[in-house]
């Protein structure tokens, strides 16, 4: 434990160990090492490297391209999204859960859904739905106020998920999640994207997704998720009908009744309830995973805890915050954009090639898959100093502004952007000022958390920490 704020260094990915026999699990294993350059690569390295996909018999042979270039990473996320759609590895991943929703749709249908979404959180803008993220961040303090002090571990990934979805499902619903929605949506959630995560891997060596064993199991968990969902929008679309009152400042009230301006139609039927299914995992998940490394990180330097502890009660006192306290909050967030760095919650961007192209000096054909290393880029050498330590207050030195700018992207950039990026700082910001104003958070002796890179980064064996009442 470092508490006087000496250097400390996070848990980086340990290497694979495992040996499988069986053919596709020797492939699946081939991908996770070749995918490991995402996470465990060079971090200095600046340019497009081309890596080989492993490949079955009678199969073409293809590769990957990985992209560590700022100037290249901008022409194909802002300059020319168009030319570079959203990866068949992303939809292959997410199908099952959230059909062609947003999230992986691409050309004039993204573009609908987009202008569709964009009204959903212009109507439920950071201000408005400010209260409703406090009450989620209530009922979280009020969970983890039952186990602080009483010397029992607290599984800290599995509560910001909880917390995480509680924020997503009022804003969207005007409901709470209720425990037990949040144990299944977990339970299941965590399922579904260790199978989506192969199966997106398997995929890209040419073997048909529908001949693999796992598939029953990877709609099993997705179904259980969309039932969570489809819940209460079937009780709002049966309370409409009826003529009964229903909010109107939710998400899913303008999900429901907005229009899009270019082709006059609406979201309906299944595609509404693939939209909700999208909205609320990219919501919550990427937050809660998020959330959870940065209470991971701060259990290490009470220094920082001291400092934070101290901001939250200057500017909240012992009052309830208000919308204008957050940007106010400065040193709670800087903390998390430092966490976003080191573990952004989304590892990497795929794209493909619609035509040949020329990648900095890689000559790239029509079809293939181009990577954009989130992770590799936000420890990159070349733009950050000391790029695998903690150091909150890394974002107010004036150094970094060139690294920011060239190598921080953990919303992604351009016109993809995060549609809730605005969202999710303000929910961190919120709750890990309620927490570090109540509790002092303590490491687990011996607990060492082992990040791996599925649909988001998380740890294989969770997050553990002690809350105690402040010294």
């Amino acid at each position: 434990m470092n508490d006087r704020g000496e250097k400390f260094s996070p848990v980086l990915p340990k290497a694979q160990e495992a040996h499988p026999t069986h053919p596709l699990e020797r492939i699946r294993g081939h991908l996770r090492s070749s995918l490991g350059l995402f996470l465990k690569g060079s971090y200095d390295f600046v340019g497009v490297s081309r890596h080989a996909i492993p490949k079955l018999p009678f199969v073409r042979r293809r590769e990957l391209y990985n992209v560590r270039d700022p100037e290249v990473i901008r022409e194909i996320l802002v300059k020319r999204y168009r030319e570079f759609p959203k990866g068949e590895m992303m939809e292959r991943m997410m199908r099952k859960l959230s059909g062609y929703s947003i999230f992986v749709s691409n050309g004039e249908a993204w573009e609908r859904h987009r202008r569709i979404v964009d009204q959903a959180f212009d109507n439920a803008g950071v201000r408005n739905v400010f209260g409703l993220m406090r009450d989620a961040a209530d009922a979280s303090i009020a969970r983890l106020s039952a186990d602080a002090g009483t010397g029992r571990e607290i599984a800290i990934d599995a509560e910001m998920t909880h917390f995480a979805g509680d924020v997503i499902f009022r804003t969207i619903f005007s409901e709470p999640m209720s425990s037990d929605d949040a144990r299944r949506i977990f339970s299941a959630f965590d399922a579904f994207q260790a199978i989506a995560f192969a199966q997106g891997m398997i995929g890209l060596v040419g073997v048909p997704i529908h001949w693999l064993w796992s598939n029953r199991r990877a709609r099993r968990m997705a179904r259980e998720i969309r039932d969570v969902l489809n819940g209460p929008l079937q009780r709002r679309l049966k309370a409409v009908r009826e003529g009964r009152p229903v909010p109107t400042n939710d998400i899913l009230s303008v999900l429901m009744t907005a229009e899009d301006p270019v082709t006059r139609t609406k979201f309906e039927g299944e595609e509404l309830l693939d939209q909700i299914a999208m909205l609320f995992l990219a919501g919550h998940e990427t937050s809660a995973a998020g959330l959870a490394w940065a209470l991971y990180c701060l259990a290490h330097r009470l220094d920082t805890q001291v400092e934070m502890r101290a901001e939250a009660r200057a500017v909240l006192g012992d009052r309830q915050p208000e919308f204008s306290d957050m940007k106010r909050l400065e040193k709670t967030r800087d903390v998390f954009r430092e966490v976003l760095r080191l573990y952004p919650p989304i590892a990497y961007l795929s794209r493909d090639t619609e035509k040949p192209e020329r990648l900095g000096d890689q000559e790239v054909p029509c079809g293939s898959p181009v990577v954009v290393p989130i992770w590799l880029m936000h420890r990159h050498t070349g733009y950050w100093q000391d790029a695998n330590d903690f150091q909150p207050d890394r974002f107010t030195r004036p150094e970094t502004r060139e690294a920011q700018r060239c190598a921080y992207m953990p919303f992604s950039m351009g016109a993809r952007v995060c549609v809730g990026a605005a969202f999710a700082m303000q929910e961190a910001t919120l709750v890990l000022a309620e927490i570090l104003r109540r509790f002092e958070i303590r490491p687990v002796a011996g607990h060492e958390p082992e990040p791996v890179s599925r649909l988001t980064v998380r740890s294989e064996n969770g997050i553990r920490i002690f809350l105690d009442r402040p010294r």
